[in-house]
C-alpha cells in the first residue's frame, strides 16, 4: 500500500506506468484501490496524466459500489486542483473529468448516486455548475438539497451571485415547498456567510422568531457567533442590525432549546487564523439530528478546511414513539457520516439505513470501527528558483506530507436504550524544507525538518431510557508531539 502511495505523490511517467500496470480494478482488495484513489484526491499539484489514469481504471468496469464512489469524488478533486493551476479548457483530461461526472448525474436513478455525483462536483468547484446545483438543491428530496447546498457551500463568495441567495432565500423561506429543517439551516448559513444584506439578516432574525425551539436556538447561535468573529464578513452589518431594540431584545434572543452552534480561535497569528467550530442541532424531542465538528485555516481572505466531519441521525425518534411534527413526512431511520480533509470531499460512510439494517448491524456487530480514511499523502510539493539582488540565485524545495488514520463507530444498545458515536481521527504531518544556493565559488544549503503528530477522539453518547434524553459529548486531544 505505501508504495501505491508512493508512486501517485511521485506523478512520474515510469510510475504512473508502473500504476497503470500493477492496479487491476477487477481484482485489488478494495482496500487498496481506494488507497490509490485517495492517493490521486489529496494529490496537491496532479498532472493531467493522473487523471487520465483514474478516469481509464474506472471506465466501464463493474466495481464495488464503495470503490466506484471513491472514485468518483477523487475525479472530482483532480478536476478542481487541475483547473486552479489554469489547465481547464487546455488539456482534454479535464473535459472528459467534468464530462463523466455530468453524465453520472444525469443517468443517476438512485438517491445515493446523485449524492455522490453533486459532492464530486463540490470538489470540483466548477462555477459553470452552478445552474446544476441550485436546481438539484430546489427541486431534489432532502438527502439531494442537503448534498447540493454543501456543494454550493464549498465556493468562494465571488461565485455566491444574486441568483445563488434568491434561490437559497426561497429554500429558507419555503417559498415553493417545504423543505427539510437541515435544508433551510444550511442555505440560511450561505446567505450569512457570503456578504449578506441587512434585509437578508433582518428577513432570516424575523424567520428564527417563528421557528420551533431548537432550530431558532441554532440559527440564533449562528448570528451570534458571526458577531464575536473579526473574520466573519458580515460582522459589521450584525453589528449595526444590533443597534435596533426591535430585533436585539430578550424576545428574539431567549429561546430555550438545546441546540448550540459555537466558533473560536486556535491559533492566531499575523498570517494565520485557525479555529474550531461545533454544531449541534436537536430535535424537539432531545435526540441529535446533525453534529458538524470543523478544523479550518484562514489566510489572507482564503480558507482551508483542515478537518470538518458531519454525523447525521435521522428517524430515531419514530423508532422511540416519539411524535412527528403535523405537516412532516416520517423520515427513514438511517445514520451515516461524512467528511472533509484538507478540501477533499470523501466518500460519505452510512452506519445503517432502515429498521433491519439497523437490527442486522446490532446482532451481528463485529466490534470494530468503521475505517474513513487510511494512508499517507502528499499535500506539498513546492519548487521555486529565486534571483537574489547579488545576482545569485537561490533554489527553495517544500514537500510535506501527511499520514491519516480516522475510524468512525456507531453502536445502539436496545436494551440499554443507549447510542454511541465515536470518531477517532490520527495524523501526523513531516515537512522537509530546503535552501540551496550553488555558485562556481560558493555552495550553501539551509535545510529544516519539522514533524507533528496528533490524536482526536470525540464521542457522543445519547441515554434515551428516561425523557428528556441525556447526553455526554466528550473531546479527548492526546498530547501533541512536535519535532
Amino acid at each position: 500500500p505505501f508504495v501505491v502511495e508512493a508512486a501517485v505523490a511521485a506523478q512520474s511517467v515510469a510510475s504512473l506506468a508502473a500504476l497503470s500496470d500493477f492496479l487491476d480494478f477487477d481484482k485489488e482488495p478494495k482496500s487498496l484501490l481506494e488507497k490509490f484513489l485517495y492517493a490521486a484526491a489529496f494529490s496537491p499539484q496532479p498532472s493531467g496524466e493522473l487523471l487520465r489514469l483514474v478516469l481509464d481504471k474506472l471506465d466501464g468496469k463493474q466495481l464495488a459500489p464503495e470503490v466506484q464512489e471513491t472514485g468518483i469524488v477523487a475525479v472530482g478533486s483532480l478536476v478542481g486542483k487541475l483547473c486552479k493551476q489554469k489547465l481547464c479548457g487546455l488539456q482534454q483530461e479535464v473535459e472528459r473529468g467534468v464530462e463523466t461526472i455530468l453524465r453520472g448525474l444525469r443517468g443517476a436513478k438512485e438517491e445515493s448516486e446523485v449524492v455522490i455525483y453533486l459532492l464530486a462536483l463540490g470538489n470540483a468547484v466548477l462555477p459553470e455548475t452552478i445552474p446544476i446545483l441550485l436546481d438539484h438543491a430546489e427541486e431534489g428530496p432532502a438527502a439531494i438539497t442537503t448534498a447540493a447546498i454543501s456543494a454550493l457551500q464549498r465556493f468562494p463568495a465571488r461565485h455566491i451571485s444574486r441568483k445563488v441567495k434568491r434561490a437559497m432565500r426561497r429554500i429558507f423561506h419555503e417559498k415553493r415547498k417545504s423543505y427539510e429543517k437541515t435544508c433551510r439551516l444550511a442555505a440560511a448559513e450561505i446567505l450569512l456567510d457570503n456578504e449578506p444584506s441587512p434585509m437578508d439578516i433582518i428577513n432570516i432574525l424575523l424567520a428564527a422568531n417563528k421557528l420551533e425551539s431548537e432550530m431558532a436556538t441554532f440559527l440564533l447561535l449562528k448570528v451570534q457567533n458571526s458577531l464575536r468573529a473579526d473574520h466573519h464578513p458580515a460582522r459589521k452589518i450584525m453589528k449595526d442590525i444590533m443597534r435596533d431594540p426591535r430585533i436585539n431584545n430578550y424576545n428574539f434572543f431567549s429561546k430555550a432549546g438545546v441546540s448550540s452552534s459555537f466558533s473560536g480561535p486556535l491559533t492566531v497569528t499575523q498570517d494565520l487564523l485557525s479555529t474550531f467550530g461545533l454544531d449541534l442541532l436537536f430535535l424537539e424531542g432531545g435526540f441529535l439530528r446533525k453534529s458538524v465538528s470543523d478544523f479550518s485555516l484562514l489566510s489572507r481572505g482564503r480558507r482551508l478546511r483542515a478537518a470538518q466531519v458531519t454525523i447525521e441521525a435521522q428517524g430515531m425518534e419514530s423508532m422511540l414513539g416519539e411524535n412527528i411534527l403535523e405537516g412532516e413526512e416520517e423520515p427513514e431511520l438511517t445514520a451515516g457520516m461524512s467528511a472533509i480533509f484538507f478540501d477533499v470531499q470523501l466518500r460519505p460512510i452510512v452506519f445503517f439505513q432502515g429498521y433491519t439494517d439497523l437490527m442486522a448491524k446490532v446482532l451481528l456487530s463485529s466490534g470494530e470501527p468503521t475505517s474513513v480514511v487510511k494512508g499517507n499523502f502528499l499535500l506539498m510539493d513546492h519548487h521555486q528558483v529565486i534571483p537574489l539582488q547579488s545576482g545569485l540565485q537561490v533554489a527553495i524545495k517544500l514537500q510535506g506530507g501527511l499520514g491519516l488514520d480516522i475510524s468512525a463507530d456507531m453502536d445502539v444498545s436496545i436494551w440499554e436504550q443507549e447510542l454511541k458515536t465515536s470518531i477517532n481521527t490520527r495524523g501526523s504531518l513531516a515537512i522537509d524544507f530546503q535552501a540551496e544556493l550553488d555558485a562556481p565559488f560558493l555552495q550553501a544549503t539551509l535545510r529544516s525538518q519539522t514533524e507533528v503528530e496528533t490524536s482526536i477522539q470525540f464521542d457522543t453518547i445519547l441515554r434515551f431510557s428516561s425523557s428528556p434524553v441525556l447526553m455526554c459529548l466528550q473531546l479527548k486531544e492526546e498530547q501533541v508531539p512536535y519535532r
